[in-house]
C-alpha cells in the first residue's frame, strides 16, 4: 500500500496517460505563462450560463429545497476553446461499467456506469477524472460523462469555485422548483473574481460581503476547495467499491473511517488514486469472473487463504487474485 506521503505504490492497475495520435507543435510554457493561463481558468463562469440544481428538498408545506449552482460542460468547452482553440486540446474518454449490486436507497441491484476521462491541453500536461451513474437512468453514460470531464476540467482550475458552495435553502413552487433564485456572491463572478475577492474556506451561496483577503487566505482557499473536490470524488466510489475495499483502503492509508476526517491535500490525493486504482482492478476481476464462472473464483481465493472478496481489502491482495484469474482465462482460451 502507498505511504501517506502522497507516493503510490506501483500496481498492475496504475492509469497510464493516453498519448494521442496527433497532437499539434506547441512551445514549452514558461511558468509565467502556466501561471498566467491557471489564473485565466480559474476566473468564474458569466452568471448567464449559472444553474441552480436542487440537491435536497423538505416535504413541509412550503416545501423548501436545497440549491448549488453549477455550468453546463458547454460553458467549460467555451472557456477552452477561447483560451486554447478547439485545436488546442483535446479529451479522452474510457468507458466501463461494474458488477451488479445493491443500491442501499432502494435496495435494487443494478450496475453503475464509470466513465474516466482524461483532459489534455497541448503543452500543459493531463489530467483525468471519474464520473459515475447507475445504469437504469436513461442518460447514465451522459450524465458520468460530463461529470468526469468537468472534475478533469476542476484539475486545471476551471469550475474549481463551485466547489466552494454548500448550499443554499429556499422555498420551492409545486414541481420542486425554487419560487427565488439566490444571488451570486461578488467573489463568484468574473468581475469580482478580478478585483481580488476570494470566498472563505467553505461557503453558501448566501455568504456575506466578501472582502479582500491575504495571500495567505487565498491559498488556503485554493486548498480547501481541492480538498472539497478530493473528497467527494472519494465518496463517489463508496458504492462501485466493496465495503471492505473502501474502508480498507481509508484505514490501510490514512488510519480513519472517512476522508472528512483526512486534513492533508497529499493523503486525500494518494486515497483517491488507490481507490480509482482498485476500482480499475474490480472491472478486470467481474471481467475474468464472467469468463470463467463462479466456479473458477474459489480456488483462486483459497489459494490465498481468502474465504470471500470481502477478504479482499487491499490493493495487494486484489492485484494477486486478479492476475491469479486473468491467468486461468488465458489457459482457458488456449
Amino acid at each position: 500500500m502507498g505511504s501517506v506521503n502522497g507516493h503510490a505504490e506501483t500496481s498492475v492497475f496504475s492509469e497510464q496517460a493516453a498519448v494521442p495520435l496527433t497532437s499539434p507543435s506547441v512551445t514549452r510554457p514558461t511558468p509565467s505563462d502556466i501561471k498566467e493561463v491557471i489564473a485565466r481558468l480559474e476566473v468564474p463562469f458569466h452568471h448567464s450560463v449559472i444553474v441552480w440544481r436542487v440537491m435536497n428538498s423538505t416535504k413541509g408545506k412550503p416545501p423548501r429545497g436545497q440549491v448549488i449552482p453549477y455550468a453546463d460542460q458547454r460553458a467549460y468547452t467555451d472557456r477552452l476553446n477561447d483560451l486554447f482553440t478547439p485545436a488546442g486540446w483535446t479529451r479522452d474518454y474510457k468507458v466501463n461499467t461494474t458488477a451488479n449490486f445493491q443500491r442501499g436507497k432502494d435496495q435494487k441491484t443494478v450496475a453503475k456506469i464509470v466513465i474516466t476521462c482524461e483532459l489534455e491541453i497541448f503543452g500543459f500536461g493531463s489530467h483525468s477524472a471519474t464520473g459515475e451513474e447507475w445504469a437504469d437512468d436513461d442518460n447514465a453514460a451522459t450524465s458520468a460523462e460530463a461529470q468526469a470531464f468537468k472534475r478533469a476540467c476542476s484539475c486545471f482550475g476551471l469550475g474549481r469555485y463551485l466547489y466552494q458552495f454548500t448550499g443554499v435553502w429556499v422555498d420551492l413552487d409545486g414541481h420542486k422548483r425554487p419560487k427565488r433564485l439566490p444571488k451570486l456572491p461578488a467573489w463568484a463572478t468574473p468581475e469580482g473574481w478580478l478585483k481580488g475577492l476570494r470566498p472563505g474556506p467553505c461557503v453558501g451561496a448566501s455568504t456575506p460581503a466578501d472582502s479582500q483577503p491575504t495571500e495567505p487566505a487565498r491559498r488556503e482557499a485554493t486548498a480547501s476547495g481541492e480538498a472539497v473536490d478530493l473528497i467527494r470524488q472519494i465518496e463517489a466510489l463508496q458504492e462501485p467499491l466493496d465495503r471492505a475495499m473502501y474502508r480498507g483502503l481509508l484505514r490501510t492509508i490514512a488510519q480513519v473511517w472517512s476522508p472528512r476526517a483526512i486534513k492533508d491535500i497529499a493523503v486525500l490525493r494518494t486515497v483517491l488514486k488507490h481507490m480509482q486504482a482498485a476500482q480499475r482492478g474490480l472491472l478486470r476481476l467481474d471481467a475474468a469472473v464472467n469468463t470463467l464462472g463462479r466456479g473458477g473464483l474459489q480456488p483462486v481465493l483459497r489459494k490465498f487463504n481468502l474465504r470471500s472478496l470481502s477478504d479482499v481489502n487491499d490493493l495487494k491482495k486484489l492485484e494477486q487474485v486478479v492476475l491469479a484469474l486473468e491467468a486461468l482465462v488465458g489457459e482457458a482460451s488456449r
